[in-house]
């Protein structure tokens, strides 16, 4: 079954007018999990339930990335939405639905201080909806610079000791998140505790099969990593 980014890939390759190849790589690719079908990742898509909801303002390309961990995102929290990023052309859909309680996720230190929260207040009938702008750190920057659109909502700051275990791009900063590393805490922060901890566990069996699938390397199931996520396959 498909979900709101695995279409929005859908609708940027329709845009392309040459095939998009993953840097490094041209293998076949399993069209659901972006994994070589040697070491397909469908079998370990958990199935839990959110009260959040999570929104991916994404960057031009990063629907069509096999790394892009947006797409973890949906296959666990059902609630997702997905929209190419536009400076001046905004969905109307993107935050017509009044039973959210919007929060755009950003660092503080970025933004006017009346603007930011660290917590996840309830407000009465509403439920959380956190929006991620995914794409690569300079280019979310300037995402966030430039969607006057956004302007309004309040600026969820996460702060984490964790450092990021997520090894399929590289980054200089062990603080600096994938997005998924970024819906997990969100999640922890609203109360949804478990499926916190099954995106965690996710994005580590994902990360487990890609890069063993770019080493040659076997996958062993029973492993601690899999082990964490296999309750909830």
């Amino acid at each position: 079954m498909s979900h709101a980014v695995s279409r929005l890939r859908d609708q940027r390759m329709a845009r392309v007018l040459k095939p998009f190849v993953a840097r490094g790589s041209r293998a076949e690719r399993c069209p659901r999990c972006r994994v070589i079908p040697s070491h397909c990742l469908c079998a370990w898509r958990p199935k839990v339930t959110a009260d959040s909801a999570m929104c991916l303002v994404m960057h031009d390309v990063e629907p069509l990335k096999p790394s892009n961990t947006g797409w973890l995102i949906a296959d666990v929290v059902a609630d997702t939405s997905a929209f190419h990023w536009s400076r001046t052309e905004v969905d109307p859909q993107l935050l017509a639905d009044p039973q959210w309680q919007p929060y755009i996720v950003f660092p503080g230190e970025f933004v006017a201080p009346e603007r930011v929260v660290t917590e996840v207040r309830r407000q009465e009938g509403k439920r959380p909806l956190f929006i991620l702008l995914d794409a690569t750190w300079s280019e979310a920057r300037k995402m966030f610079r430039k969607s006057p659109y956004l302007e309004h909502l309040p600026v969820l700051s996460l702060s984490s000791e964790r450092l990021s275990r997520y090894k399929l791009r590289r980054s200089k900063r062990d603080d600096h998140f994938c997005t998924a590393e970024v819906a997990a805490l969100c999640l922890e922060l609203a109360g949804d505790d478990q499926v916190s901890q099954v995106l965690d566990a996710y994005l580590d069996v994902f990360s487990t099969h890609y890069l063993s699938a770019k080493f040659q390397k076997a996958i062993d199931p029973d492993d601690e990593v899999h082990a964490r996520l296999k309750p909830f396959v």
